[in-house]
């Protein structure tokens, strides 16, 4: 977590010291809870004794701008009657800016709205990906740096933490943790504890909205101390591994299994990995996992690996753990009917009491998604068949809205989700493993003669993600990847080559600039 500032000296100053009306723009995305930190800061503002007006304009769907919220307060005793107070913030006119990641704060310096004669801007420094970001084949995501920096220049105080990361392991939202931020920044004349009272007052999820705000009022108003918090040090939302105790046996065993049987560097991967797959299946799953990542290293080890720092290994714990965990139709089911889901909704949009949330999901299925949850013989018997396949697709292969809040659905997409426990015997699986070990017997019998091209080919997998017709692309260009490895075979810069490869294929999603590359790999 960071804290800085344009002007050290500007720490003690109020909004106020330059405006009897104070002025508070806030930028959030769905899911974020603008709505309730915004009727926080009014109600904060009327509990002092000010009158404060709230208004907001939404962003573009689908996360292409934030909705901003906008507050003006002024003291009642100053206001003369019922002010008449603006609706919009207006460029170079505002006292306070938070913003709930990164590029929003990027975007408020662009609108104008951050200045730095007069504006304190409070960013988390988490990032919330948008539209242009994911739709990249590879990592489209943006730079957090030249904003950072560009919010030094533009502001008079520039405050930062990483609050959503803060609100999540104190089992709240990051409205908690950035209105702690705006309190511990101390830019509005009122009591820290007039806003935990605010807080208070709501009625639901008070604990961990005070665990947060405490969380954040800290990070921002003592920043050398949240530097050097720990996630133990914090109380966090995550309750541990449940379940009978024969299973959270086995899962102690594997965690140990890791310890014993692998080198330092490739632990934390192999962590990471066998949580994926262990919530994607079961304990069981994470076993065979760790037996294909034994056998891995074993042969990283053969192969000289200790100077290479493992990344045979590394890499493959990785991919592995990806390639084993796919997205089908059982996990998607899975996911949306977990308890955990409903309740993150339900913090998110502020439902309370009095309130009714509806939860709709849309659901296109094609006969290739429905045969592959199928046993492998079943499905098999469908898809190899064109004329049934067709008239079957023209069954399922329509949208569908699904109120999964209703008891039809849920217990509809339940029973689906419930078919991980067969899901072994599906055709999906099948493919899903014939193809892993055909990947890694590739990459296996490389090794031995190249240890950076067999690195090369294990970081291939990345290219196949999604399902569906995302699946699709993704294997089709991993296929032409692989495609040009006999010619690769034997230079000296074969793995420099694949790397190459990759990144094309990662550049564009119909592949283009990997059809150019691989006219250059066949003049080699």
């Amino acid at each position: 977590m960071t804290m800085t500032e344009t002007d050290p000296g500007a720490a003690a100053g109020l909004a106020t010291d330059r405006d009897e009306v104070i002025k508070l723009a806030i930028l959030a995305v769905g899911g974020q809870g603008g709505g309730v930190i915004t009727d926080w800061i009014v109600d904060v503002a009327e509990r002092n004794g000010w009158y404060a007006q709230a208004t907001s304009v939404p962003g573009v769907a689908q996360r292409t701008g934030a909705t901003i919220y906008y507050v003006e307060m002024v003291r009642e005793d100053e206001a003369g009657g019922t002010p008449v107070l603006a609706l919009m913030p207006s460029p170079g006119d505002v006292d306070i800016v938070l913003a709930a990641e990164m590029m929003e704060a990027g975007r408020a310096i662009q609108r104008g709205f951050v200045t730095p004669d007069r504006t304190t801007l409070i960013a988390s420094t988490d990032r919330t990906l948008a539209v242009i970001e994911k739709i990249v084949p590879g990592s489209g995501i943006a730079e957090s740096d030249p904003v950072a920096d560009a919010a030094l220049a533009a502001s008079r105080r520039f405050l930062s933490a990483d609050l959503d990361r803060l609100a999540k392991q104190n089992g709240s939202v990051i409205s908690a943790s950035l209105f702690g931020a705006l309190a511990g920044a101390r830019v509005l004349p009122f009591a820290p504890d007039t806003f935990e009272e605010t807080i208070k007052a709501g009625g639901r999820g008070i604990e961990a909205s005070l665990r947060a705000f405490r969380a954040g009022a800290e990070a921002i108003g003592n920043p050398a101390a949240a530097a050097s918090l720990t996630r133990s040090d914090v109380r966090s939302g995550d309750k541990g591994v449940v379940g009978p105790e024969k299973e959270r046996r086995a899962w102690g065993g594997l965690l140990e299994r890791i310890e014993r049987e692998f080198p330092a560097a490739a632990r934390p991967m192999l962590r990471a990995g066998l949580e994926k797959v262990v919530d994607f299946q079961d304990v069981g799953y994470g076993g065979e996992y760790l037996d294909r990542l034994k056998a891995q290293y074993d042969r990283d080890s053969a192969s000289g690996g200790v100077e290479k720092g493992f990344r045979f290994t590394v890499e493959s714990a990785k991919y592995v753990a990806n390639a084993m965990a796919y997205d089908d139709v059982v996990r998607v089911a899975d996911l949306k009917t977990r308890a955990s889901r409903f309740r993150r909704i339900e913090t998110q949009m502020g439902v309370g009491d009095r309130n009714v949330m509806h939860v709709t999901e849309f659901m296109h299925p094609r006969i290739e998604e429905v045969c592959g949850t199928m046993p492998a013989g079943l499905g098999n018997f469908i898809v190899t068949r064109p004329g049934l396949r067709r008239t079957l697709d023209r069954l399922v292969n329509r949208g569908r809205h699904v109120r999964t809040d209703t008891i039809r659905w849920f217990l509809a997409l339940y029973f689906v989700g419930g078919l991980r426990r067969i899901r072994r015997r599906s055709l999906r699986h099948r493919t899903e493993t014939a193809h892993l070990e055909d990947w890694l017997s590739l990459a296996n019998a490389t090794i031995p003669e190249d240890y950076d091209l067999a690195v090369e080919v294990i970081r291939c997998r990345r290219l196949i993600k999604g399902y569906s017709d995302t699946h699709a692309r993704g294997e089709s260009k991993f296929d032409r990847v692989l495609s040009a490895l006999p010619v690769l075979k034997g230079r000296d810069d074969a793995a420099e080559w694949l790397h190459r490869l990759i990144e094309a294929a990662l550049k564009d999603e119909k592949g283009e600039m990997l059809d150019g590359a691989l006219k250059t790999i066949r003049t080699l």
